[in-house]
């Protein structure tokens, strides 16, 4: 998977050198995670372009390239709309991404990632939730929860616009982007590689003047979280890494965090969002000791979950930490509801 990945977000990666039996072990992985187009583009011109493995991956690149098109007309969509609401949110994630990449659809996106100030989240909800808004799918955040040790107003202020289809988008600086970029992946245990492969596009797209000192400002353990990240992004897939400061270039890496990451891309498991909700196994014990497993945090998760160091201590701590608190967190939630009526949960509620 590593080696599938390495410098896939460049105009032109490297020669990918896999055998037909490597390519149809990892194409079920590719497909879940969303790097389909990625590595489809790094085959099209091999020996394997034939292999029945090689043609699902291009379907794949052909059903994103469709739903880019849709996404960033909803993208715009959604955006006017806000406008005429007397707000502008910022953009991150999804299209301020995947535009990097050098051909479209290359990076699918789902929701609409917006981050509105917190003064403004209900004013915002109320907007996107009164009849005649549009149907798209937005992902509205209240501030913007991993850069939590940086003030809204000063990230918007560093912000600046971007063009789609003739309308100005709003999206993070170069600077708040990649530090949301890496701790957004770390955060969800760095479970879809594509992510990895979004912090090696970032840091080398990155602009003349970007601000380090600033973007190592801040909340010193977030910042060894995402130093780490983009040590990541230059141990495993060689992104460039040549004029960034020695404190990032040279960052050591713990022990165990290459060795769970790539545990965590060998799995074909589902991911956070995607599960069946926990409460609905409360009446089919049969299945709640598998959603037990499946909810079993990886080292990464666990240790951003509970705001642990990256260290070389050992994970279980931070693991059975992170499993307890999210527990807690469910069984408050089902007290509190209790007698309430049900109502639709998103990937962001509890277990």
């Amino acid at each position: 998977m590593a080696a599938a990945y390495t410098q896939a977000w460049r105009s032109a990666p490297p020669p990918l050198m896999l055998a037909a039996s490597e390519l149809q072990e990892i194409a079920p992985l590719l497909l879940q995670t969303g790097g389909a187009a990625l590595i489809w583009r790094r085959l099209r011109s091999t020996h394997l372009a034939g292999h029945a493995a090689a043609q699902q991956l291009r379907q794949a690149h052909r059903l994103h390239l469709l739903q880019a098109g849709v996404r960033e007309s909803e993208i715009c969509k959604a955006i006017t709309y806000l406008h005429s609401a007397g707000m502008e949110p910022l953009l991150g994630k999804g299209w301020a991404i995947a535009r990097l990449y050098p051909e479209r659809g290359l990076r699918p996106f789902g929701d609409i990632d917006l981050y509105v100030h917190p003064q403004s989240y209900a004013r915002a909800v109320n907007a996107i939730t009164t009849p005649g808004a549009p149907s798209v799918p937005i992902d509205l955040h209240n501030g913007i929860r991993p850069l939590a040790d940086r003030r809204f107003e000063e990230i918007y202020d560093r912000s600046h616009q971007q063009m789609l289809g003739g309308l100005a988008i709003r999206v993070l600086s170069a600077e708040d982007h990649l530090r949301l970029l890496c701790l957004h992946m770390l955060g969800h245990g760095a479970w879809r590689p594509s992510w990895l492969c979004d912090i090696g596009a970032a840091v080398e797209a990155r602009p003349d003047d970007f601000d380090w000192d600033y973007f190592l400002s801040g909340d010193r353990r977030r910042t060894r979280w995402a130093v780490s990240a983009i040590g990541l992004a230059r141990y495993l897939l060689k992104a460039e890494t040549t004029g960034l400061p020695a404190s990032v270039r040279d960052t050591r890496l713990p022990e165990w965090l290459i060795p769970s990451l790539l545990q965590q891309w060998g799995k074909l498991q589902i991911p956070h969002g995607c599960r069946t909700r926990m409460a609905a196994h409360l009446n089919a014990p049969r299945g709640l000791l598998k959603a037990l497993r499946l909810r079993w945090p990886n080292p990464i998760e666990a240790t951003v979950g509970t705001g642990g160091p990256f260290n070389d201590w050992p994970r279980l701590p931070f693991q059975i930490g992170e499993s307890l608190l999210r527990t807690a967190g469910f069984v408050i939630h089902q007290i509190k509801s209790a007698g309430t009526p049900a109502r639709t949960f998103d990937a962001q509620d509890f277990l």
